[in-house]
């Protein structure tokens, strides 16, 4: 009874807190307030998330297999979290695990999981186990925002009109105006010379008529030492024009011929850095430089189905060159909504643009490889082509010139270490042009 008395007789800090709390109800609102700040914690921090820092993580990890807005490798991302948490009752702490380790939350036995990855002919998803949930937050944020409008190109648009109607127009004003001031000042004249004429006869006063001058003419025909210089001349003449005519059959410097594909070196090989020799890759070890395989554009066109609104210019816009893109599609047979090929191709056929003579060698890999030229040698500035041309003339004097102009580069080069050494003795000097090594033997180029 003692033992229970003195327990009854100490206070209980649970019993001092609910005796208290029931003295003191300001007490209650504050643990009310505590709570409600508890519960609203976690949706104030997803709001927080930064869908900017999202994106940069979106390009980095995500983009290679998924858009927004559009199927690829993996489904579109766009409101995923919404619809995985309306259609499915999938929560964010889903997505955290089906991000870091999907193989895990399929091999688990989740359904969702196993239909998505069904559904995708088994692609496996790479696993993220490095993104923090911060980085998941900002992604899901950047996943999360409306789709933007479509943002229509005024200056483009404007710049059209201009081209198509209004600068055409001003010139036809400016062209019919000055028509009409030259017809209104002959008509001037006219009817001044017959008024001058009507008074002149009113008056008395005789017109005299233009006084004949001796025929030049004649003159030039009698004489026979004007006639010969005039023959020599125009025989010299008719000879120089004849000769240049021919000399110039079989030269299409300057040949720009429309592509059944429109293809933009200055897009690819100027503002993505795309190196030639990622698509005319046999230049490094054959004759020919090669024309790429069209899967060779689907390396990247499986993912780029479009090309960025910035590319735009005035003379070609977005959807000119996202249906040229489409043209590569329908030509390798790529469904681009099912992201699998059709097995229905259609051959491109393409239109030459360099073509040598049949009695002229030339090796790509000797000068690519070798020689370690730079393709924009002799193909001119590629990388600022919008539409490819012929940019040498690609004759013999140009090659020759060049042969005796430019020095071999056989620093570091074992293919020139033998030959450098005993032709630097024979000429006396440090640096050797093609020429010196052979390189205006007829031999070297004809066969």
């Amino acid at each position: 009874m003692e033992i229970v008395s003195k327990f009854k007789n100490q206070h209980s800090p649970i019993v001092d807190m609910k005796q208290e709390n029931s003295q003191h109800p300001q007490i209650k609102l504050v643990f009310f307030g505590i709570l409600l700040f508890s519960f609203l914690f976690t949706p104030l921090h997803a709001q927080e998330a930064d869908p900017v820092k999202g994106k940069a993580l979106f390009n980095a990890n995500c983009a290679a297999c998924h858009q927004l807005d559009k199927k690829m490798t993996g489904p579109a991302l766009r409101y995923v979290e919404t619809r995985l948490s309306e259609d499915e009752g999938l929560d964010r702490e889903w997505l955290y695990g089906w991000i870091r380790n999907s193989a895990a939350v399929i091999k688990s036995g989740d359904t969702y999981a196993n239909k998505i990855y069904n559904e995708y002919n088994g692609a496996a998803m790479t696993a993220f186990p490095q993104l923090s949930d911060e980085d998941l937050d900002n992604i899901l944020a950047y996943t999360a925002q409306d789709k933007p409008a479509p943002v229509v190109a005024a200056t483009s648009g404007a710049a059209q009109v201009n081209s198509e109607g209004g600068s055409g127009l001003s010139k036809d004003i400016i062209l019919g105006a000055l028509a009409i001031l030259f017809a209104l000042l002959a008509l001037g004249l006219f009817l001044v010379n017959k008024t001058l004429r009507r008074f002149a006869a009113a008056n008395g006063v005789e017109v005299q008529e233009a006084i004949k001058r001796p025929s030049l003419w004649k003159a030039y025909v009698k004489n026979q030492f004007l006639l010969l210089v005039t023959a020599i001349f125009f025989l010299l003449s008719s000879a120089y024009f004849v000769y240049g005519y021919f000399m110039q059959i079989g030269i299409d410097q300057g040949y720009q011929p429309i592509q059944p594909i429109h293809y933009s070196h200055k897009i690819h090989a100027g503002d993505n850095g795309i190196d030639c020799k990622y698509c005319h890759s046999s230049a490094r070890v054959s004759k020919h430089s090669g024309i790429p395989s069209l899967n060779v554009c689907m390396n990247c066109h499986k993912s780029i189905y479009e090309v960025a609104p910035s590319t735009a210019t005035e003379e070609y816009s977005k959807e000119f060159y996202d249906a040229e893109i489409q043209k590569l599609y329908d030509a390798v047979g790529w469904d681009d909504e099912a992201q699998q090929y059709t097995g229905k191709t259609k051959p491109v056929k393409w239109v030459r643009i360099h073509n040598l003579p049949d009695f002229a060698y030339f090796n790509h890999s000797q000068h690519v490889s070798v020689a370690g030229l730079e393709c924009q040698t002799c193909h001119g500035p590629v990388e600022e082509m919008e539409i490819m041309y012929q940019h040498s003339p690609l004759t013999m004097g140009w090659c020759i010139n060049c042969h005796r102009e430019t020095n071999v580069k056989v620093e570091d080069n074992g293919y020139y270490e033998k030959i450098h050494e005993a032709l630097s003795k024979k000429y006396g000097v440090d640096k050797l042009t093609a020429a010196q090594m052979g390189g205006l033997e007829c031999g070297k180029c004809h066969y």
